[in-house]
């Protein structure tokens, strides 16, 4: 959040005019054409917001374009003038009016910024490969006593990583090379301090030596781990090179990670590859060799000295970081030589048991699992312990970092390929505590978890999953409430919904309702099933907070991808025990805003999906439906899943679907649904009955004439019912329940459904087609479907009506 005052200077820039922005330019074309003192500066800082503050690019002077070129390509000029004009470039990118070169700057930190731009730009003119050779060329000429590198290794690191043929191979030799130097040989003394003034001695300003994190002198080379009040060139080069160097490696191997000759020389044997390393110990290295080694002694050194008790809570974070950093290197490392494999398990599994006690160093397990994941079979290492660690302890205790948990997902979406059955089984088994990650940070994970599931899901874990899915915003609560438990009350903000409903808390720690809360809460698939019912309840004041609202916005996406994949694996069975989870949970859900519509929008189209892949499932679950279609009660609760089952109903309760359906099980269904229909639309309709929508009514009707055109003794009184039908809305009583245009719709289709009647055989074809009819395009083309079939039957009889005697 801004200031008022920063709120304004940005409502400020954003209002300009073109007219009046192009007025300001003129006045910095001015200045920068004379001095470029205090007031060019505060000038080209007015300008930078301006062209910052909105998403739009905004359209500058062309003179005033080629003045900001100029002044950055100046040789003599204020850092912070080229710095602001830089800036305003980079906004300004990509632009076809930018003509900015590189090819006579010298100067590294001019360099850094012109490549900035350029950079920006893209490559639209080849730029980056004349930039990345112009930057090399500067590297290699520069003397001991020259300017400064470090503003150009990180131009470096960008271009090769945009253009990894920028480098010729000597060029990459040498700068490997280099590199070498700079991780091994930077000086262990700190650098000189500045003049203390007229009390200092020749003795204090002798530069001290290079300390560890916890304050003991160095005894070993300089890393970016090493402490000191002053740091000389060499060992800023130092830092920069580590920062560079898994991309370097990366980039300059001839053997990539991933490549055939490097997958099988991970598949060597202990013996050979000791055998290998002597063999390489006897001769002189190549660059790209040396630095793997360098890179590897540079990777145990910071590994030992994460070890180290830091003074500072700074320098504690930095040593997580470099710890995450260097287990990474060590995989590059080890998957482009193997020779170095086994002088890395001892450490890394040493590191493993360190971390977790204290905060934070969890992060260096997933860089730690992927190497296992990567070299585990090829060493013949059990890694069960650190991948039970990720998936059970992790998010169960850090589930309210979103940094790890995004980590987490897409370690896990990345690597599915290389899980072996057991991993995967793991992986599936521990879906309730992965799901924690996602019920907190729902809105950046939504996506990782919709390409995550495809693979969570089979006949095991499926009919859980959907109870999880489904209790996801509930999930979110619990784990709020577990989070805040932790906390004195004192430490909870004045806006904590816990202190406004301390019942919640309370309750979370009531032995009465532990079994749910550890439940919802458990880490592994337990293959059984809660009623959660009282949770919904006792957690509905915290309904209403903004990240159970978030969690509760993402179910449906979470819900579609799921049954794409369930009915891609489910056999007959767990066809039946999701449409049967379906109609049970459509009533049994986490009371947040908007929640329930929405995920009943996505329940009612995949109950068709599941009858249409299996269409002995009405029959299968005729209890279950007729229980549903009995009370009228389902309508108002959940009228989109009722009109939704009513269709199947009709749709597929017939002997063409399942040889098992008889004439008594359609009298059944039709007496329930006759009964229902004629309680929503009696002509004193009650006030303890909740309206019913039109669209329910038409599909009831509808559903009604399918069934007595497959038993044709309930034809009579179909159409007894259908006339009285005709009559809606010309009742007093019934005019206010529906509108005139709801009460038309239905009148029509009673009148279409009724004339369908006097035809029996056509009624049968039309409203249960065969297997012969449904297959051409007959259920897709609007000229042949039912509506114009409905249509042309009504006219037929009434032309013939027209036509008796009277």
């Amino acid at each position: 959040m801004f200031s008022a005052g920063a709120e304004s200077l940005l409502h400020q820039a954003r209002e300009i005019q073109d007219e009046e922005l192009q007025r300001f330019c003129s006045r910095v074309s001015k200045l920068l054409q004379e001095d470029l003192g205090p007031a060019t500066v505060d000038a080209l800082q007015r300008l930078f917001l301006i062209v910052s503050a909105t998403k739009y690019m905004r359209r500058l002077e062309k003179t005033c374009v080629d003045l900001l070129q100029a002044t950055l390509s100046l040789p003599a000029c204020s850092e912070q003038v080229q710095v602001l004009c830089a800036a305003i470039l980079r906004e300004m990118s990509p632009s076809n009016t930018l003509t900015l070169s590189c090819d006579h700057i010298q100067n590294p930190h001019q360099l850094s910024l012109v490549a900035s731009v350029l950079l920006a730009q893209g490559d639209r003119r080849e730029e980056i490969r004349s930039l990345g050779h112009h930057v090399f060329t500067i590297l290699e000429s520069r003397q001991p006593e020259g300017p400064s590198l470090r503003p150009l290794l990180p131009v470096l690191s960008k271009v090769v990583g945009l253009a990894p043929g920028t480098l010729q191979e000597d060029q990459a030799s040498q700068l490997s090379r280099r590199l070498v130097d700079w991780l091994r040989y930077a000086r262990v003394q700190q650098g000189p301090l500045h003049s203390g003034g007229f009390f200092s001695t020749p003795r204090a300003r002798q530069p001290g030596p290079i300390t560890e994190v916890d304050g003991a002198v160095a005894s070993d080379f300089f890393t970016v781990l090493s402490m000191g009040q002053h740091f000389t060139e060499d060992q800023w080069l130092n830092v920069q090179a580590f920062s560079m160097l898994q991309v370097w490696l990366l980039l300059s191997s001839p053997e990539g990670p991933g490549t055939p000759d490097a997958e099988d020389r991970s598949e060597l044997e202990g013996s050979t590859l000791s055998v290998l390393s002597a063999a390489s110990a006897g001769r002189q290295l190549l660059p790209q060799e040396r630095l793997r080694k360098v890179a590897f002694e540079y990777c145990q050194r910071l590994i030992e000295q994460s070890n180290r008790r830091a003074l500072r809570k700074g320098d504690s974070d930095l040593q997580k970081a470099c710890l995450v950093e260097a287990v990474r290197v060590l995989d590059t490392v080890c998957r482009q030589d193997p020779s170095f494999l086994y002088r890395s398990l001892s450490c890394l599994k040493a590191l493993h048991g360190q971390l977790g006690t204290d905060p934070g160093s969890e992060r260096a397990l997933l860089p730690l699992a992927q190497f296992f994941l990567n070299h585990g079979a090829a060493a013949a290492v059990d890694s069960e312990a650190i991948y039970q660690h990720l998936f059970t302890r992790l998010p169960s205790e850090r589930f309210h970092s979103p940094m790890l948990a995004f980590e987490v997902a897409r370690f896990c979406r990345d690597n599915l390929p290389l899980f072996d059955p057991h991993l995967l089984g793991l992986l599936k088994l521990s879906f309730p505590n992965l799901f924690k990650f996602l019920a907190w940070n729902s809105p950046p994970l939504t996506a990782e978890f919709v390409a995550l599931l495809p693979a969570l899901v089979d006949a095991g874990t499926a009919v859980e999953m959907l109870h999880s899915l489904l209790d996801l915003p509930c999930l979110t609560a619990a784990l709020d409430l577990q989070l805040r438990s932790s906390q004195m009350p004192s430490e909870r903000p004045l806006w904590d919904t816990s202190l406004r409903t301390p019942g919640c808390l309370e309750a979370f720690w009531d032995p009465q309702f532990q079994p749910l809360f550890q439940h919802l809460l458990r880490t592994k698939a337990s293959s059984s099933t809660e009623r959660l019912a009282p949770l919904y309840q006792l957690l509905q004041p915290m309904a209403s907070c903004a990240r159970v609202a978030q969690c509760a916005q993402a179910v449906p996406t979470l819900l579609q991808a799921f049954f794409s994949s369930a009915t891609q694996v489910a056999d007959g069975t767990l066809t039946n025990q999701l449409a049967l989870l379906v109609l049970e949970r459509s009533d049994a859900l986490y009371q947040v805003p908007q929640y329930k519509a929405c995920v009943h929008r996505v329940l009612s189209s995949w109950f068709l999906a599941l009858c249409k892949q299996k269409p002995s499932l009405v029959l299968e679950l005729a209890r279950e439906l007729l229980e549903l279609v009995g009370s009228v009660s389902s309508i108002q609760s959940r009228a989109g899943l009722f009109t939704c089952v009513v269709w199947a109903i009709g749709e597929y309760l017939s002997v063409t679907c399942d040889r098992r359906c008889t004439v008594e099980l359609i009298n059944k269904f039709f007496e329930a649904l006759e009964a229902l229909l004629f309680e929503v639309t009696q002509s004193r309709p009650s006030a303890n009955l909740p309206q019913c929508p039109p669209q329910v009514i038409t599909v009831l009707m509808t559903t009604l004439t399918k069934l007595a055109s497959r038993s044709q003794d309930l034809i009579p009184r179909v159409s007894l019912f259908l006339s009285k039908m005709r009559t809606l809305g010309q009742n007093p009583a019934t005019s206010s329940v529906h509108s005139e245009e709801d009460a038309e719709a239905i009148r029509t289709r009673a009148t279409e459904l009724r004339n369908l009647l006097k035809m029996p055989s056509v009624a049968q074809f039309i409203l249960s087609p065969g297997a012969e009819v449904c297959q051409p395009r007959y259920h897709r083309d609007t000229n042949t479907a039912l509506p114009l079939a409905l249509r042309t039957v009504t006219r037929l009889v009434e032309r013939e009506a027209s036509l008796l005697p009277g």
